[in-house]
């Protein structure tokens, strides 16, 4: 009937204003680390530092690796005048705008002094992520944590956009005063819609327990599933993440590289962010997981090819064709992850299953340019691409293997139900 018919807008329009506070704390963080890490290693490639060098700079997001030592803090411990989560979401997000207004008069510091604020702004942001995923956990509808994990990878890459494609890639207009200024201005301005977020009318079940008996229980059954995250984020990076410093070496300009990081690669992934939700739903998640894992390992290929040839305009194309399939990943992902995280403390569960995975994934991180250094481009992504292969190919038997059991539990409980009515 005609007058039905405005049902679905006003429902769109609720799930959006729901989703509004995710999608703005997640520009925060794409902006934050876009601006702190994100064009450093490209600027001081093409001024010839070398490759082992460039790597070291991934220790500015070592914080988001370690998050597990804290998370039992935030899981345990209520701050004042906010409710759990959004307490300690605020304080995080605080200190973070703090930390980088003093390190706005630092542009003629000491680099070891840079990189100490840096890492405590990584810190900060790393806090804040986990306090979030736990209020995912804890508020969200099991049904609705696809659309979240879209949001947050929407806002990252809209963040990434702005930390890296306009900020770094305008740097000259900016200047580092200005600049730093202005994601600090940002991150202040995306707080404000999540102080409004229902976090007690939302929580399903009593706040996270302080308990410690089933620690060890817990670390036992999530270990599986480290390994598999961990070995599929250090895959991933090592397939994809060098592909920017590839491009420099074929003679690609820096401004070309910059605009492929700074906006194609955000914008690719905010496309599929929005779009791999749906597609999950119609086609299967682990079908999607392997035909995007199957489109980054062709990438991988034809990257190969580019460096053995000599041929830039190839290896844009692959770095590309990288993007948009590695774009297709990320909501399945999280959206896993979100799943295995629901326990009696999710913002531990969270911080072991993606910190201490992307923590196992740092030596990788930071050793693979040196390794491309040694062997060369060509041999490099001759081994990078069998181990991305295994890797994508684990996760997704992971995957299925979860879903299976969700299955059997549903029906199990569907039995249990009919059988006392």
């Amino acid at each position: 009937m005609p007058e039905a018919r405005p049902a679905p807008l006003r429902a769109r329009l609720v799930l959006a204003r729901q989703l509004a506070p995710f999608f703005c704390l997640y520009i925060t963080f794409g902006t934050t680390l876009g601006w702190l890490s994100g064009g450093a290693p490209l600027i001081l490639r093409a001024r010839g530092i070398d490759l082992a060098e460039v790597g070291l700079l991934q220790l500015i997001n070592l914080p988001i690796g370690l998050t597990f030592l804290w998370a039992g803090l935030v899981d345990r411990i209520r701050l004042p005048l906010l409710s759990h989560r959004l307490g300690w979401i605020a304080a995080a997000q605080a200190a973070t705008v703090a930390l980088l207004v003093a390190l706005s008069f630092g542009e003629g510091w000491p680099l070891p002094a840079l990189l100490a604020v840096a890492v405590a702004c990584a810190v900060c942001v790393a806090t804040m992520d986990i306090a979030l995923e736990a209020l995912v956990v804890e508020t969200v509808p099991g049904a609705r944590r696809a659309y979240t994990a879209s949001a947050k990878l929407c806002g990252a890459s809209l963040g990434g956009i702005l930390g890296v494609g306009v900020l770094v890639g305008d740097y000259d207009a900016f200047g580092w005063r200005a600049a730093t200024l202005c994601v600090a201005g940002l991150d202040a301005l995306c707080l404000l819609p999540m102080l409004a977020y229902p976090e007690a009318r939302l929580r399903r079940g009593p706040p996270a327990s302080g308990a410690r008996t089933a620690d060890l229980r817990r670390l036992r059954a999530l270990m599986p599933v480290v390994l598999v995250l961990g070995a599929y984020f250090a895959a991933a990076y090592v397939l994809s993440g060098s592909n920017t410093l590839a491009l420099l070496d074929l003679g690609v300009p820096l401004s070309e590289v910059g605009f492929l990081t700074g906006s194609v690669l955000p914008a690719a992934n905010l496309v599929m962010a929005l779009v791999a939700g749906g597609l999950a739903v119609r086609f299967g998640t682990v079908r999607l997981i392997a035909v995007s894992g199957l489109g980054v390992a062709a990438s991988g290929a034809l990257m190969l090819a580019a460096c053995a040839w000599g041929l830039p305009r190839l290896g844009v194309a692959a770095t590309v064709l990288g993007m948009v399939c590695g774009g297709g990943l990320g909501v399945p992902v999280f959206n896993m992850i979100y799943r295995w995280a629901q326990g009696p403390r999710p913002a531990t569960d969270y911080a072991i299953l993606f910190g201490a995975a992307f923590f196992a994934a740092m030596p990788l991180r930071v050793g693979s340019p040196a390794l491309a250094g040694a062997i060369g481009w060509p041999g490099y992504f001759a081994l990078a691409i069998p181990l991305y292969a295994a890797s994508v190919a684990w996760l997704a038997r992971a995957i299925a293997r979860t879903l299976a059991a969700d299955r059997a539990a549903e029906r199990a409980g569907d039995r249990a139900t009919g059988a006392a009515s």
